[in-house]
């Protein structure tokens, strides 16, 4: 992949706190080649977004020139915890549903930590995780997992022992540095397995920063995944500042000069 490819930049949109229409146009605004979006509440309900809707939510954001880099289906729940487990499984399938209707291949969420094969959360974690994974599959959808609770070593422990292909990875490298893991080496341990990114910063024990401020060193990261050949999304999330919308403007311009 040569230097000079033009990265795919994305904006998760709620981060804007902005209502989705006007979220999305400022998305394209700012220019941007794509975005995310939360599926678990609000009009993107996955659960009441009629197929009508969705239709027209699909119009509408291709009109504004973007695509689509994933949907959002976290409802805040542990897949190690067999209660919550079975709670959210529908949820999830119907996020599929969703994705496939929407005209996204990706889904993200949180499966809970798991910190490699001996974890007790594994043995109920690993067939939920592969009913899931096939489910998507088989409508070629992949759900990704947000790095962060564990190191990239111990994730792809686990990853290597399913039993499917339809779950895969988001990474996310400021979820690992404030956490005290190491982001470089996550993407090497975890690179076969990403199909979606989040562009994010932060600094071990104190927090998030905006994208060029943290302990994530862009030009040597987004090198890396080059090398790597990795053509996918990078797609901002900031979550906490007073200045959102300028952050995310900024993110864009710096990832712009990669």
């Amino acid at each position: 992949m040569s230097q000079q490819s033009k990265l795919k930049v994305g904006v998760l949109v709620d981060c804007l706190r902005l209502p989705v229409r006007e979220g999305i146009i400022k998305t394209a605004e700012m220019g941007a080649d794509g975005f995310q979006i939360f599926v678990t509440g609000g009009e993107m309900l996955v659960a009441d977004m009629t197929r009508d809707a969705r239709r027209e939510f699909v119009k509408f954001y291709r009109d504004q020139g973007l695509t689509l880099s994933a949907l959002c289906a976290d409802f805040g729940k542990n897949l190690g915890d067999p209660t919550q487990a079975a709670e959210v499984m529908p949820r999830l399938k119907e996020a599929v549903e969703q994705a496939l209707d929407l005209g996204t291949n990706v889904v993200t969420t949180h499966i809970g930590a798991v910190h490699g094969l001996n974890d007790p959360a594994w043995a109920t974690m690993a067939p939920i995780l592969e009913e899931l994974g096939n489910y998507a599959s088989e409508r070629r959808i992949v759900f990704a997992t947000e790095t962060g609770l564990e190191s990239g070593a111990a994730l792809r422990e686990v990853f290597d022992n399913l039993q499917t292909d339809g779950v895969r990875v988001n990474f996310d490298p400021a979820n690992l540095v404030m956490m005290g893991f190491d982001h470089m080496q996550a993407v090497r341990d975890l690179s076969p397995y990403v199909a979606h990114t989040h562009a994010k910063d932060g600094k071990k024990g104190i927090g998030e920063f905006p994208l060029g401020e943290g302990d994530v060193n862009y030009p040597d990261y987004i090198a890396l995944w080059r090398s790597l050949g990795y053509d996918g999304f990078y797609t901002i999330e900031r979550e906490t500042g007073d200045d959102r919308l300028g952050d995310i403007g900024r993110a864009i311009q710096l990832l712009r000069s990669l």
